[in-house]
């Protein structure tokens, strides 16, 4: 697959710049230089598509990695494309015969050609990929059946990834767990390894011991499976880390990268850009949705819940009401439910849909909150959660979001709080505005393909 990567990459450069050379005279610019017949370029075009191919290499393109988002492998292919003209530019200088030869439309219709082909190439490899999976899927096998395994499994039955978890191996030795059967314990998984063709190995115990691990792994080295291990890193999971040495001894290097000064402001920014843009082209649709709420059921049509954020400080966040007036009089403060009662007809399209969380942009607008973040909690559950959750407060180093890196990767709802902490940790340390976009249109694409399903 990763040949026929390569080929289709080296194939769409070289259309992309033959297809710019006939786009720059059809589309002629004035007081710019005519072109003269193809041949004459043919050699800058081939100087191209080896800069793009050598520059994807360096860019780790053709590197297997099954987890890179349609968001992250654009900007990559942004990026090396960019640089991969100017290189090839640089080069022409030397080899062409007249640079003057070197439009700058010519330059610019075959980078954005590339980057529009090699982006088709590569949804069609992605495509073919996703046939083969569903055809041939990887079998799985999952070591252990705590949260951290439930969480890791439903990873692995998307579709879109190839996996086929064939069973489990826990202490309990028999059985089913999750819709899976529990084929042994840890003790058999030679045994096991031995009547189940396995391709991997996922070992789901955070809190094994070395020795543990160490064994498990030479089980399945000798069996001809591989292994992945969800590691026990949770101190340092949000935190920059890079390998160093001290006189040859390997070391870790934890580096804190919190936000903090110009990369605050800049966030702000776009906070007060796209919630004050959001607010105003968002306007006739919220009060339709509004004037819906009052003709259903009798109330307010906006509900404001007290959740904390920036500090532990707690703040009024507003939301479109779904559910009955005085829904938690009975029962107190809980979570909601697929089957809530207390949710209004409406009120389930607006959860499931995330409607119901518009207007929020206000409050990110009054600096409340902001667009991607840690979600809010109200301050009953912060309290019981600070007290297992290690290192749960740190959450509140930045402001709550709208959506955030946990909510996108399913982690919502009644989900395990200690994935959702290590989401938001990891996103509070590792900010950027491109991980900042990347959320927002993930948030985006999961609304609008309803594929939240904790969205109740």
């Amino acid at each position: 697959m990763r040949c026929l990567t390569f080929a289709l990459d080296a194939a769409m450069a070289a259309l992309a710049f033959y297809l710019a050379y006939w786009l720059r005279i059809l589309i002629p610019i004035p007081t710019a230089l005519r072109l003269g017949p193809f041949r004459g370029y043919a050699l800058q075009g081939a100087i191209q598509m080896v800069s793009v191919v050598i520059t994807f290499f360096f860019f780790r393109l053709y590197h297997a990695r099954s987890s890179r988002s349609r968001v992250d492998l654009f900007y990559t292919i942004l990026s090396a494309v960019s640089i991969a003209v100017l290189v090839s530019t640089a080069l022409s200088f030397l080899t062409v015969r007249a640079s003057s030869d070197l439009t700058r439309g010519l330059l610019l219709y075959s980078w954005g050609l590339t980057v529009l082909l090699v982006l088709i190439g590569r949804g069609l490899i992605g495509l073919l990929e996703r046939v083969l999976r569903r055809r041939h899927p990887r079998r799985v096998l999952l070591v252990g059946t705590g949260e951290v395994a439930r969480t890791i499994l439903q990873k692995a039955s998307q579709a879109r990834l190839g996996y086929k978890v064939i069973g489990c191996v826990d202490g309990q030795g028999a059985g089913e767990w999750a819709g899976v059967p529990i084929l042994g314990g840890v003790q058999n998984l030679e045994r096991i390894l031995e009547a189940h063709p396995v391709d991997e190995v996922i070992v789901a115990l955070p809190q094994a011991s070395h020795e543990e691990l160490l064994e498990i792994i030479s089980i399945c080295e000798a069996k001809r499976a591989a292994v992945r291990i969800f590691p026990d890193l949770f101190q340092i999971l949000a935190s920059e880390v890079r390998i160093s040495d001290l006189d040859g001894l390997p070391m870790l290097v934890v580096r804190d990268v919190a936000l903090r000064g110009w990369r605050l402001a800049l966030k702000r920014v776009m906070d007060l850009l796209v919630s004050a843009t959001a607010l105003i082209f968002l306007s006739p649709f919220m009060l339709f949705i509004a004037l819906l709420i009052k003709l259903e059921s009798k109330g307010p049509v906006f509900y404001t819940q007290e959740r904390v954020g920036l500090d532990g400080k707690p703040f009024q966040m507003i939301k479109f009401r779904s559910m009955r007036v005085n829904a938690e009089e009975e029962t107190g403060p809980v979570w909601a439910t697929p089957d809530d009662p207390r949710k209004t007809r409406l009120g389930r399209f607006l959860r499931a849909t995330s409607i119901d969380e518009l207007p929020q942009l206000i409050n990110v607008l009054l600096g409340e909150m902001s667009l991607v973040g840690p979600r809010p909690e109200r301050p009953v559950f912060v309290e019981q959660f600070k007290q297992v959750v290690p290192r749960y407060m740190e959450r509140h180093k930045e402001k709550a979001g709208l959506t955030g890196w946990a909510q996108v990767n399913g982690l919502r709802g009644d989900t395990s709080i200690i994935e959702r902490t290590k989401y938001d940790l990891y996103y509070i340390e590792n900010w950027s505005l491109l991980f900042d976009i990347k959320i927002i249109l993930r948030t985006l694409v999961n609304a609008f393909l309803r594929r939240d399903r904790n969205a109740y």
